[in-house]
């Protein structure tokens, strides 16, 4: 095989290589792989920049090294590469915002889905949870019980990749919290005396009673103090760069 010269670096290009050559030998996970200078010479590459494709493929769970028993193929967690990316102490707020953006449709989203699968024991655990939930004023709970809350119900979808998500976006929650508080503060405030907040309790009682279409109503404004957040930055920003032009 010739490898080509263009925007992919030779590493990039011996690694999608590496792929087809696992497709087109029908290799599977729980399959041996063919040693460094077996695959070099499939490859005709040099083994240096065959190991560093390699060790990408480790890094992404492709791949997986046993001292003596060489390398084997393995099914990598879909959203492994996410939980290194999404850091939140290195993303800049428009990246920020989109993953917030993103949570709020998904739990939006898997409201059928938690209608649907959950059982007699979920809704006690459900409960439990509530009933152990640390809330503080205006509805902002702690930590650790927004985070076993909404894994709950993440779990109650029956999809691993949902929950594996939950793990990412957690970190991400906290530290928006945290760094906006005085600006999401106000706007819990203003929601709370219009009687506009939702509860964790207030969405128990209604999965409890089976009412998912009031369930749909509940989640979203449960959420609503980050959309009027988010909304707000957005217009702000806008404006901001209206004047800006305006001043050139």
């Amino acid at each position: 095989m010739k490898l080509t010269v263009n925007q992919q670096t030779l590493v990039d290009q011996v690694e999608d290589r590496l792929l087809t050559y696992f497709k087109e030998n029908n290799l599977k996970c729980g399959d041996h792989i063919p040693n460094e200078a077996t695959l070099s010479l499939a490859l005709g590459v040099a083994r240096s920049v065959l190991r560093e494709a390699l060790s990408r493929l480790r890094m992404m769970g492709l791949v997986y090294s046993r001292p003596r028993k060489g390398m084997i193929l393995t099914e990598p967690s879909i959203l492994g590469g996410m939980k290194r990316a999404v850091d939140p102490r290195i993303l800049g707020e428009e990246a920020l915002f989109n993953i917030l953006g993103f949570r709020i449709a998904l739990e939006i989203g898997i409201s059928r889905d938690i209608f649907y699968n959950i059982t007699p024991k979920d809704i006690e655990e459900l409960e439990e949870i509530v009933k152990l939930g640390i809330v503080f004023e205006n509805n902002e709970y702690s930590p650790v019980s927004e985070f076993s809350f909404h894994t709950k119900l993440y779990q109650v979808t029956g999809n691993k990749t949902i929950s594996e998500f939950q793990e990412i976006i957690h970190p991400v929650m906290s530290f928006v919290k945290d760094k906006f508080k005085d600006h999401l503060s106000p706007i819990n405030k203003k929601m709370s005396k219009k009687g506009l907040l939702v509860t964790h309790s207030d969405l128990f009682e209604l999965i409890k009673k089976g009412d998912e279409d009031g369930y749909k109503v509940a989640i979203e404004r449960h959420f609503e103090v980050y959309k009027i957040f988010m909304r707000d930055r957005k217009l702000k920003s806008e404006n901001g760069r209206m004047k800006g032009k305006i001043l050139i």
